[in-house]
C-alpha cells in the first residue's frame, strides 16, 4: 500500500463520521422546506437539546430560503429513522404525510462525499441560481451561530475554515459569479453604461421589492435625487424616507412638475400605468431625451410611449435574455469550479489527518513541560540551590529552548512516520 493509499484510507475511516443531511429545492417544494426553518431564538431553543437527543459529537444547522442542511459528525448510521426521528425533533406538528414526504427526499451524504457537497454548495453550484455569492455568507453566519451555542467542534470547524478558502478560490479563480443574472443588476449596469449623472432626477412608480433593490444600488452609488410614486403613500415614504427623497400617492402623478432624467417602474398592474398622458406630464415640458426602465410585468409603460418619445427603453424581456445568456456563460465554468474543489478535498486529506495527529500528540508538550519542572524542583533542587541567579536564568532558558524545539521535532516526526511513510 502506497502513502497515498494509506492517506486516503485512513481519511476516508476518520471521516465517516462527517455526515450531511441535505435537503432541497431540487427534490422538494419550498413550503415543504420551509417546515424545517428555525430562526435564530429557536435553534438556540431546540439544537442543543437535538444534538444530546440524537448522540451527535457535532452539529450545524444551515437553513436559506430553498435549501435545509444538518451538518452533523456522529458514529450513527444515518438511516430512514433517525433522519425521520432528526426532523419530527425538529417540528412536532409535522403530519405523517409530510414527515414521510421530508425523509424520502433528503439526500444523506457522508465522508468526502459530504465534504464535497459542502465545497460545492458554498461556492454556489449547487444554487438555485449558480454564482450567487450570498451563500457563502450563510454558510459563514451558520456556523459562526452554532458555534457560538457550542455545537461544533474540530471536524466542522477544520471542514467550514476549508469551505471557506475553497469558496473564495472559486470565485476568484473562475468566471462562475462574473456575468450578472440578477434582473435589477442587469437593469443598474446598462443604466451606468449610459452615463446618467448623480445628480439625475429619479422617478420611482411603484415602491415593491423590486424597485426597492434598484434603490439600494442607485443610493450606493451616489445618486440622490428621488422622487417615489406608490397606490398606498405609506410604503411610498417608507421607501423615500431610506433614499432621503419625496414621497407622493401614485394618483397625484398628472401634478407632478419637476421633471425626470430616469425613469423606473415596477408595479403589480394588469395594465399600463403610463400612458403619453401620463408621461407627457411627468415630463413638465422637458424636451431632452429620457431613460425608461421597465421591470413590471406585464409593462407598465404602453408602446406608444415608446414610440412617441425620445426613451432609452431597457425591459424586462431584454433583461431576461441577458441574464438566462449570462447563466449559461457561469455554466460553463462548472466544469472549472469543480476541479478546484477536488484539488481542496484532496488538500483537506492531509489537514485532516495532520491535526488528528497534532490532537493526538497534544499530551506531549504538558508531560515534557512537567518533566523538566520535575528535574529542576526535585531531581536536581540540591544543584538548582546552589547556582547564582544569573546561572538558573541561563539553565532555564536553555531547557525553554530544548523543550520547544523537541515538542515541534515530535509533531514533525510523527506527521513524516504517518503521512509520508509506505506501509
Amino acid at each position: 500500500m502506497t502513502h497515498e493509499t494509506h492517506v486516503l484510507t485512513t481519511f476516508t475511516a476518520a471521516m465517516n463520521s462527517f455526515k450531511i443531511l441535505s435537503l432541497t429545492y431540487k427534490l422538494a417544494p419550498l413550503e415543504l422546506i420551509g417546515k424545517l426553518h428555525l430562526d435564530e431564538n429557536h435553534q438556540q431553543d431546540y439544537l442543543g437539546g437535538l444534538k444530546i437527543r440524537m448522540d451527535l459529537k457535532e452539529l450545524m444547522f444551515l437553513s436559506t430560503c430553498n435549501r435545509v442542511e444538518f451538518i452533523v459528525n456522529t458514529d450513527r448510521e444515518v438511516t430512514p429513522e433517525f433522519v425521520s426521528d432528526l426532523f419530527y425533533s425538529i417540528n412536532s406538528r409535522l403530519t405523517p404525510e409530510e414527515l414521510a414526504s421530508l425523509v424520502e427526499k433528503t439526500i444523506v451524504y457522508e465522508g468526502d462525499a459530504a465534504l464535497t457537497h459542502l465545497f460545492e454548495v458554498s461556492a454556489s453550484l449547487d444554487s438555485l441560481v449558480v454564482g450567487e455569492r450570498e451563500i457563502i455568507t450563510q454558510v459563514r453566519k451558520a456556523y459562526e451561530f452554532c458555534n457560538l451555542l457550542g455545537l461544533t467542534g474540530d471536524t466542522i470547524r477544520l471542514a467550514i475554515k476549508q469551505t471557506i478558502e475553497t469558496a473564495k478560490q472559486v470565485y476568484t479563480d473562475t468566471n462562475i459569479a462574473k456575468n450578472p443574472v440578477s434582473i435589477v443588476s442587469l437593469a443598474y449596469r446598462q443604466l451606468r453604461s449610459l452615463g446618467i449623472k448623480n445628480n439625475a432626477r429619479i422617478v420611482f412608480i411603484g415602491a415593491g421589492e423590486t424597485n426597492s433593490t434598484m434603490a439600494k444600488y442607485l443610493k450606493k452609488h451616489q445618486y440622490a435625487n428621488f422622487t417615489v410614486f406608490n397606490r398606498t403613500l405609506s410604503n411610498a415614504e417608507k421607501l423615500a424616507k431610506d433614499l432621503n427623497g419625496k414621497a407622493r400617492e401614485l394618483s397625484q402623478v398628472m401634478e407632478f412638475e419637476e421633471g425626470f432624467d430616469v425613469l423606473v417602474t415596477c408595479t403589480g398592474s394588469q395594465n399600463t400605468i403610463i400612458d403619453e398622458n401620463v408621461y407627457r406630464s411627468l415630463l413638465a415640458g422637458d424636451t431632452q431625451k429620457k431613460v425608461i426602465i421597465d421591470l413590471a410585468l406585464p409593462a407598465d409603460v404602453d408602446k406608444t410611449v415608446i414610440s412617441n418619445n425620445e426613451v432609452v427603453y431597457i425591459d424586462i424581456d431584454c433583461l431576461k435574455k441577458q441574464a438566462a445568456e449570462n447563466l449559461l456563460k457561469r455554466e460553463g465554468e462548472i466544469e472549472a469550479c469543480k476541479a478546484i474543489i477536488l484539488q481542496k478535498v484532496e488538500e483537506f486529506k492531509l489537514l485532516f489527518q495532520e491535526r488528528k495527529i497534532e490532537l493526538a500528540f497534544g499530551e506531549i508538550p504538558r508531560q515534557i513541560k512537567y518533566i523538566k519542572e520535575t528535574a529542576l524542583n526535585e531531581v536536581f533542587a540540591k544543584e538548582m540551590n546552589a547556582l547564582n541567579p544569573q546561572g538558573k536564568e541561563v539553565l532555564d532558558k536553555v531547557l525553554s529552548y530544548m523543550e520547544k524545539k523537541y515538542n515541534a521535532l515530535a509533531i514533525k516526526t510523527a506527521k513524516k512516520v504517518f503521512l509520508e511513510e509506505d506501509l
